[in-house]
């Protein structure tokens, strides 16, 4: 079963033409195929078969073969079952995904995430947050409280003092909104965006994440200097009782004592002691700055600090080992795995989504998003009018309006903006063929093959399994050409050659009930074609 697919899959299309007209190489029942599409069906593992199965008339007889049982296939509606549709949407869309991206943009974010993780930048932010309540219906009062911010910090208030009052971060009124150092996937990318195309010692102008807006100040830019494996001993008393007691523990290491053995005993933090103070691997931005810092100061593995203070307690760590960032094309696949699994992959299909809209110029009629806009009442009329057209199609006002339900958590204008992106991407995705027959041929093949592995189950293999009667009845005929007289004990030989006497009677009948006629002239033309 798994030849037979292999060799009807391979039957399958992939695009050539020769420097001459296309002609007419046979006909079907007066329907006209052309020599193009049998040269994509010969040509497809041209290179992979055996001299002696190159031959043109052999080909051009199994090309036949395949066509009529797509004949056949479609005059039994084997389309229209819903496995079928189900399983050819499916393979559909996983065709599709390459082509729904910008892949000068993507490539460009591949570069671009590099370039983040060789340079760290640490900012300080203010956020003006979405409320629960009105979620992005928020978004002009939003702006112009950010706005508002911004402006005093321009006209000379401290970023500091300014986001200890504004910021919705619960965090800024420890830390007045100071992020540490960051690198590429370890803020949103509209933030570390922001952070990475902001000069030092500038405020940002507003943006937005799904958090809501934003202004960050950038505050320094260092070089990555990669992971870090360490251990740490945490004593979570602050005051000067846990620092005689660090102390303490700091000249127990010096006389020698064990590391791993002090954290063991003594650590207060119980998750690592039971590991010799051993902490996951970490990067900038992973710890609280003076911790970073201290384990950054430790030039080789092994080494260990002085005691130092956090806002949780007295620490001493010690170095195990520095990761420092790989070269280019030694991370370029993680880099592009991740910018697929974030979202950030999304951006891409955006920039298409605009260049698309350059190209279409979509026709907007606005009185009537106005009219949503404000809340009017619709007619019947409103509702059925064409409210957006992309070339040669019209969508009507209704059609927005059924996509509009469950979204209340979104203005009118974002509704919009989505949905006219959606259209244009889906007018895309329906011409997909028409802009790259690569696609179109391979999405053939598939829909093809599918068809022809439901129709050989019904004609072949599901009676060469199920009907004992016709299988014996071959046996019986057949019982010389066979080591022995009982049909179990060569049970698989005999469904084997009873399926290629199933196929070849009913490649027989199709033959007999459908009108072949081949184009001699043109055949003889491709042969020398093909010699030369």
């Amino acid at each position: 079963m798994k030849t037979k697919l292999t060799s009807i899959l391979a039957l399958a299309i992939s695009f050539f033409v020769f420097g001459q007209k296309d002609e007419v190489l046979l006909t079907i029942n007066d329907a006209p195929i052309y020599v193009s599409e049998f040269k994509r069906v010969y040509e497809k593992n041209l290179d992979q078969i055996k001299e002696e199965d190159k031959n043109i008339d052999k080909n051009l007889d199994l090309f036949i073969n395949y066509k009529l049982k797509l004949i056949d296939a479609y005059k039994l509606k084997l389309d229209t079952s819903k496995t079928y549709r189900s399983e050819l949407n499916s393979y559909k869309n996983q065709l599709m995904t390459p082509y729904l991206h910008d892949e000068e943009f993507k490539q460009k974010m591949v570069k671009d995430a590099y370039q983040r993780t060789i340079e760290e930048v640490r900012a300080s932010h203010i956020l003006v947050a979405y409320t629960k309540k009105n979620g992005k219906k928020d978004s002009i009062v939003l702006k112009e409280k950010i706005q508002k911010a911004r402006q005093r910090i321009l006209n000379g208030e401290s970023f500091e003092k300014v986001a200890r009052e504004v910021s919705d971060d619960p965090s800024a009124k420890i830390n007045a909104g100071d992020l540490g150092y960051f690198s590429a996937f370890r803020m949103v990318y509209q933030f570390e965006d922001a952070a990475y195309n902001t000069k030092l010692g500038e405020v940002s102008e507003p943006f937005e994440t799904r958090f809501g807006y934003h202004i960050l100040k950038v505050t320094d830019k260092r070089k990555s200097p990669g992971d870090f494996e360490a251990a740490h001993i945490l004593v979570r008393d602050n005051s000067i009782v846990g620092k005689t007691k660090i102390d303490s523990l700091y000249q127990k290491i010096n006389a020698g004592e064990s590391f791993e053995g002090i954290a063991e005993k003594y650590s207060e933090d119980k998750g690592s002691a039971k590991n010799g103070g051993k902490l996951p691997r970490f990067g900038s931005g992973r710890m609280v700055l003076p911790f970073e810092q201290a384990v950054m100061a430790l030039d080789k593995p092994g080494a260990v600090s002085e005691p130092f203070k956090t806002q949780f307690g007295w620490h001493i760590v010690k170095l195990i080992k520095k990761y420092p960032v790989k070269p280019f094309e030694d991370i370029k696949e993680e880099l592009q795995r991740k910018i697929r699994s974030s979202n950030r992959g999304n951006l891409s299909t955006k920039r298409l989504i605009d260049n698309l809209t350059k190209e279409y110029q979509p026709k907007v009629t606005k009185d009537l998003i106005q009219k949503v806009s404000e809340g009017k009442a619709l007619t019947k009329q409103d509702s059925s009018a064409t409210v957006l057209s992309i070339k040669d199609k019209s969508i009507v006002l209704n059609d927005f309006l059924k996509y509009s339900r469950n979204k209340r958590y979104l203005s009118t204008d974002q509704l919009w903006s989505k949905f006219k992106d959606k259209q244009i991407l889906d007018y895309y995705k329906d011409n997909l063929g028409s802009r790259f027959p690569e696609y179109k041929n391979t999405l053939q093949e598939y829909r093809d093959g599918l068809l022809l592995f439901d129709l050989m189950k019904l004609k072949v293999w599901n009676k060469s399994q199920n009907e004992n009667e016709g299988l014996l009845a071959f046996f019986d005929k057949n019982k010389k050409n066979y080591k022995s007289e009982e049909l179990e004990k060569v049970r698989g030989e005999v469904i084997n050659d009873y399926q290629k006497y199933l196929e070849e009677s009913w490649i027989s009948d199709l033959k007999s009930s459908n009108k072949v006629k081949v184009n001699k002239r043109v055949l003889k033309r491709v042969k020398k074609a093909y010699k030369k």
